[in-house]
């Protein structure tokens, strides 16, 4: 008679509630020393990896995003009336992105907590390339028009590139140590400001060769634009493609592996092979014995948010996010139309030879506000996130945006009188940019990559995300509906006053924040990290599993 000494054995010890308390124990003493080892780790090749494979992704987002100032003014020469979409077709094809953003986010954000982020990073990369080949050759149709056409596409890139902002925020946060994480989440993030230029780069040289065909054309059809935002949206592709492989063979973070799937003697290993090769093995025959940690769940979302000490943390997030891209997107998709309000480009060309001009004008303009503003405030912030915080950064952003907007919406008239005044409106210009960049841009994306439980992480920065994005649909409506009143471009000036009433308001949220800088993703999330494991569940790695006949 057969008897299986090891079944006595299981049994005996989960019914042995010192044995599981010593176990459960020594699994929160491990999960401790392996999340330690990720906090404590030098700066090594892999958290460089890590920076260019989500920075990548980030760089592809900005430039397709905002190719579109240039690509829309492209579009109305070709498809426009009088050289100029309405602003109906204007406003959908930029709000479209923004639009797509807020679904990408919500949805990305809860599937990386629910299922994995190794699992769904790569997914939003192709949806992104999906779309952006499709608006490349998109056409008109007996049903539907191209503008249509294009505010589909972009609709669902903006779901690709929404997904990516959770998932790349919370990979290179779990897997940084805590003195890097400011400067390695900022790196990523700063690959946006590489992105905008590359657009307006790749812009000026499509345009600069199609000058001789654009100049043949016979005006007013200006067949040849066609060919230039097609080309300067679809280029967009091959960054991303080129990231794609990267992103889905990146191993799953060691915190999600403890805190999610609990399976703490599996991250630990992760842990030490991840930092010591930069890869990861999973052994599909190991034994798993789970730790019983407080798991994501409706009822427990409520209960931690609930606690205003962990609520206050995502409304500060989530508003000085809205807050700050209702300016930042107001620009950002509209410095096409501010360069020509003030001057720099002609709105409507009387000639090919004007036509081009114009396409260049814009393209340099864009360039300018790239260097002189958007890349600076990026890197700067990069050297002081870890010394100054995130939190002192925000409030003096938000503080010198009020003033710098307030200075051009109410001295906007004499600001645009003169060649010279002109000049000093673009200084402006470039340096909201840049406080915007070093500034609440880029805390904002930093701080929920942080501040939030390893279950909730991804889905609250999400959910900070989204109301950003919400705050970028706002401008951008808002932006189409006033910009006309008075007539053309006459309301900008007013527009930059309500800049600067949200920036005063980004102020206030700011102060819900706490700051993180230094302190453990843990040490964060406000909640008691000794006993974190309460229980275990499912047979020991530990017992000897080996069977005797009798």
């Amino acid at each position: 008679m057969a008897a299986y000494r090891t079944q006595e054995k299981l049994s005996h010890t989960d019914s042995d509630p010192q044995l599981a308390d010593n176990e459960a124990y020594a699994l929160d003493e491990r999960r401790r020393a392996a999340l330690a080892e990720v906090d404590n780790a030098k700066f090594s090749w892999f958290h460089v990896k890590v920076c260019m494979v989500a920075g990548v992704g980030f760089f592809t987002d900005a430039y397709d995003i905002f190719a579109i100032n240039i690509a829309s003014t492209m579009l109305g020469y070709v498809y426009g009336h009088r050289f100029a979409l309405n602003s109906s077709q204007s406003l959908g094809v930029k709000v479209a992105t923004p639009v797509g953003n807020v679904f990408g986010q919500l949805i990305f954000g809860w599937l990386a907590d629910v299922l994995g982020r190794k699992r769904m990073y790569g997914i939003e990369l192709m949806i992104i390339i999906v779309a952006t080949f499709g608006q490349a050759v998109s056409g008109n149709g007996h049903a539907v028009g191209i503008i249509g056409v294009l505010v589909v596409w972009r609709f669902i890139m903006g779901v690709g590139i929404g997904g990516d902002y959770p998932l790349s925020a919370v990979i290179s946060s779990e897997f940084s140590s805590a003195r890097i994480r400011g400067r390695l989440m900022t790196a990523v993030f700063a690959s946006q400001g590489w992105g905008q230029l590359a657009g307006a780069i790749v812009a000026i040289i499509v345009v600069a060769a199609y000058k001789t065909p654009l100049l043949n054309d016979p005006y007013p059809v200006l067949n040849h634009v066609d060919y230039m935002w097609r080309l300067l949206i679809g280029l967009g592709c091959i960054p991303g493609c080129v990231a794609l492989y990267f992103r889905l063979t990146i191993p799953e973070t060691p915190r999600f592996t403890m805190d999610i799937e609990r399976n703490i003697v599996q991250a630990a290993q992760d842990v030490e092979n991840v930092l010591s090769t930069g890869k990861f093995y999973h052994d599909p025959d190991a034994v798993v014995r789970k730790a019983q940690t407080p798991r994501a769940s409706r009822r427990d979302f409520i209960a931690y948010f609930s606690k205003w000490e962990n609520g206050k943390v995502l409304l500060g997030t989530a508003y000085s996010w809205f807050a700050l891209d209702i300016a930042f997107y107001g620009l950002g998709l509209n410095s096409s139309v501010v360069l020509t309000a003030i001057g720099y480009a002609s709105p409507s060309p009387k000639s090919t030879h004007d036509a081009y001009n114009s396409l260049r004008n814009i393209c340099v303009g864009n360039i300018i506000l790239s260097v002189a503003g958007l890349i600076p405030g990026y890197w700067v912030a990069f050297l002081f996130i870890d010394s100054w915080g995130r939190k002192p950064i925000q409030l003096m952003g938000f503080i010198l945006l009020t003033i710098i907007f307030i200075i051009m919406g109410f001295g906007y008239d004499k600001l645009t009188a003169t060649s010279p005044a002109r000049g000093a409106f673009v200084f402006l210009y470039c340096l909201a940019n840049f406080f915007q960049n070093f500034g609440p841009n880029t805390t904002t994306f930093i701080v929920p990559g942080e501040a939030f439980p390893t279950r909730y992480r991804s889905t609250a920065h999400g959910i900070s995300a989204a109301a950003g994005k919400i705050g970028a649909i706002v401008a951008q409506v808002g932006f189409a509906q006033l910009v006309n009143i008075g007539g053309t471009n006459h309301f900008v000036q007013h527009i930059l006053e309500i800049f600067a009433f949200f920036m005063l308001t980004g102020i206030f949220s700011t102060l819900l924040l706490p700051e993180t800088k230094g302190r453990t993703l843990e040490d964060v999330s406000n909640e008691d990290q000794r006993g974190f494991v309460q229980g275990v569940a499912g047979p020991s790695p530990l017992q000897n599993t080996s069977v005797s006949v009798e």
